[in-house]
């Protein structure tokens, strides 16, 4: 009699680590991974060396930016700027703000901002831009890689 109830524990326990492993296996993906996925889309949404205001429906459609119910996106900001000296914001050159959780260039960078002329789906969305010169970026960094564009100021 005694072997049933420890044949349960074991059996218990089994599938007690299965279930561990499942929820780690299907889980968030490794944070690496993550700031990975994470610059691509921030790379493609927002660092272009040769955007200009003139540009800014032709660059929206080909890097298609659009929200996630593919209605036209109200605002893009593009970082006319090298990869590198944008990643370098994470990387030594910004500074991190401990009460917005933020990094704020050190450079200053020029921008283009692009917003939508009217409301629409893809692919009818119209964009007007304006460039702005001498502007601090503002970014989530992670893993030593910008993530998340919050904002510029002068």
């Amino acid at each position: 009699m005694q072997i049933l109830p420890l044949s349960l524990l074991v059996s218990f326990l089994a599938l007690q680590a299965v279930a561990t492993e499942s929820i780690n296996q299907s889980g968030t993906p490794e944070p690496v991974e993550d700031a990975k996925d994470g610059y691509e889309k921030f790379k493609r949404q927002h660092i272009d060396k040769k955007v200009t205001a003139q540009k800014c429906t032709p660059v929206m459609k080909q890097k298609v930016i659009y929200n996630n119910d593919n209605s036209c996106k109200k605002k893009n900001t593009f970082i006319q700027a090298a990869e590198k000296e944008v990643k370098s914001v994470c990387k030594g050159q910004g500074v991190y703000n401990d009460q917005t959780h933020f990094t704020e260039s050190k450079k200053k960078f020029s921008v283009v901002v692009c917003k939508l002329k009217k409301q629409g789906k893809k692919p009818k969305c119209e964009y007007g831009g304006k460039l702005f010169s001498n502007r601090t970026i503002v970014v989530t960094c992670q893993e030593g890689l910008p993530v998340h564009y919050e904002k510029d100021h002068a």
